[in-house]
């Protein structure tokens, strides 16, 4: 900002631009007479001409109108879309960057954010992200999800474009497997061919809204689903037969009339072939429903949970919770281990899946329950006396909230095993477990995984436990927060 406080760019403003970092959506930072300028697109180190195209009251976005000083981390991105699209948003850093630059992004917020002083975080979190090997960042993706739009007239499928909702048509992804990216074609000429109307944002009219495709880790079962603004699809049995001939082993419609920017509505039928898809994961075979959350990347899926299964280090005499436990994975595999598994998981379809997975693997020492997490352990240990010797939570991206994270305080389980998709929130809930005046637990490690390549994504997995609280250092930082946080407190309001 200026001596006088005015804004000192304008809309397109051209100038040149030195970053200083990258923040936590990928976008390079830099300053123009002390005045925040996010450019997407741009490293830590380098240099631009940038071209001034939204101006707020304490920072700007800029695009790039020439690379003037490169960094050595700088590669040329695989994707035409790049920059464009607003899936990939580290395309243009090299892979070994990308790690770095998330292991970074979680040990900032767990000083910041968690309170954590410098020493405890370096000494405590893993110094390399658990990363893909060799060309696996590639078609690593299980589920695509295609919004649909008219694009001059034409009916298209793609990924919005980078801050909007404004479609990008993309029938070749390299993150999405190469059975959805074919699939994604043939589905949309079909969509033309039929005349199938196409929902608009603007006026809330049209059928098709996206369309979701899943495949199975070894590509034998294909599951497809239309997201459709009406109750019902029209010539279901002519859609069916088109699915059984592109191979799909199952094929529903979801029915979501309201309007939001939600994918998925409350209600889903199914048209053609199996409910369920079927996969696979170190032994165990789980059962998907459309409307289930499964991980995406399964080669990282595998080293997410071992790492969360290492730190939870249980015994066969441990009792276990799992919060937000979805379709079961991590239940199943801690129940191979434990006396016993609590899941809980808000999401109907995935509880149905739980209890078919356990069924279908055998595994008889576990229950589930459908309901909020915050509310169903509370009951459970004060009316029912349901404790753990070991809790794991895989919460959503908002994180957990306040009354499980009392219940985790009064329970008082022996480690508590944090796996996280954001590391803002959970630094935030590491800081209450850990940081208040009746917390009872310590940090004892923490490492990032990255499950999604070319993304400013990155999962966390952190143990806590109570034998650590009492070698704890707790360090409320005075720190002068610079521009980036103003920017983000900005955001926030």
């Amino acid at each position: 900002m200026s001596a006088k406080g005015k804004v000192p760019v304008s809309k397109n403003q051209e100038f040149e631009l030195v970053i200083d970092a990258v923040n936590d959506q990928g976008d390079g930072l830099g300053r123009y007479q002390g005045f925040a300028i996010m450019v997407p697109g741009l490293l830590a180190g380098e240099k631009a001409l940038v071209h001034v195209v939204q101006v707020r009251a304490h920072f700007a976005y800029a695009k790039i109108v020439q690379v003037l000083v490169s960094s050595e981390d700088r590669v040329d991105p695989q994707c035409p879309l790049n920059g464009k699209c607003g899936g990939c948003q580290l395309g243009h850093m090299s892979y070994p960057a990308q790690l770095a630059y998330k292991h970074d992004k979680v040990a900032e917020k767990l000083i910041r954010t968690g309170h954590f002083s410098p020493e405890e975080v370096q000494s405590k979190l893993a110094p390399v992200t658990l990363g893909m090997n060799g060309d696996q960042w590639q078609h690593y993706r299980n589920k695509a999800q295609f919004p649909v739009q008219i694009i001059n007239g034409k009916a298209e499928a793609g990924f919005y474009a980078l801050h909007s909702h404004r479609l990008l048509p993309a029938y070749h992804c390299l993150l999405q497997s190469q059975t959805a990216n074919r699939m994604i074609q043939d589905i949309m000429e079909e969509v033309r061919i039929c005349r199938l109307s196409v929902y608009s944002e603007e006026t809330g009219k049209g059928l098709l809204r996206h369309v979701l495709i899943r495949t199975s880790s070894d590509n034998k079962q294909v599951s497809a689903l239309f997201v459709i603004n009406g109750s019902t699809l029209p010539h279901q049995d002519k859609w069916a037969a088109f699915m059984e001939r592109e191979g799909v082993t199952s094929f529903s419609v979801n029915i979501n009339q309201a309007n939001t920017n939600v994918i998925l509505g409350r209600s889903s039928k199914l048209v053609y072939g199996n409910q369920y898809l079927t996969d696979r994961m170190d032994g165990l075979t789980f059962q998907i429903s459309p409307e289930s959350f499964y991980q995406v990347n399964p080669q990282q899926t595998q080293k997410l949970y071992q790492t969360a299964l290492d730190f939870a280090a249980i015994k066969d005499s441990d009792t276990v919770w799992d919060a937000y436990c979805g379709i079961g994975t991590i239940s199943l595999f801690l129940a191979r281990r434990a006396k016993h598994v609590y899941g809980v998981e808000i999401v109907p379809a995935a509880i149905e899946n739980a209890k078919m997975n356990a069924k279908a693997n055998k595994i008889d020492n576990v229950t589930f329950y459908c309901g909020s997490a915050e509310k169903v352990m509370p009951e459970e240990y004060r009316e029912h006396g349901v404790k753990a010797d070991v809790v794991v939570v895989d919460p959503p991206r908002s994180g957990c909230d306040k009354a499980l994270l009392d219940t985790l305080l009064d329970m008082k389980p022996d480690r508590i095993v944090y796996v996280s998709c954001d590391p803002a929130t959970l630094s935030r809930d590491l800081d209450y477990l850990c940081h208040q005046e009746k917390s009872c637990y310590g940090l004892v490690k923490a490492q990032a995984v990255d499950m999604f390549s070319n993304t400013f994504h990155v999962e966390t997995v952190v143990l806590m436990s109570r034998t650590a609280a009492k070698l704890k250092s707790c360090v409320k930082l005075d720190l002068v927060v610079d521009d980036y946080y103003k920017i983000k407190a900005a955001e926030m309001k």
